[in-house]
């Protein structure tokens, strides 16, 4: 179990942190793609939406 521990230590020291700047930078880039494309989902399904009501009230 020990060995375990520190094996999981000597990996994570190994790793490459992103700093703040970037941790902030691409949550930003995150969030503003997601925005576009909930977006762009939420005009499509507006847009079939209204085009199916329009079949079916004929």
């Amino acid at each position: 179990m020990f060995q375990f521990f520190s094996e999981v230590r000597t990996e994570l020291s190994k790793v490459v942190w992103p700093t703040r700047a970037e941790t902030v930078k691409y949550t930003l880039i995150v969030i503003v793609f997601s925005l576009i494309i909930a977006a762009i989902l939420g005009a499509f399904d507006y847009g079939l939406l209204r085009l199916f009501e329009a079949l079916i009230s004929r």
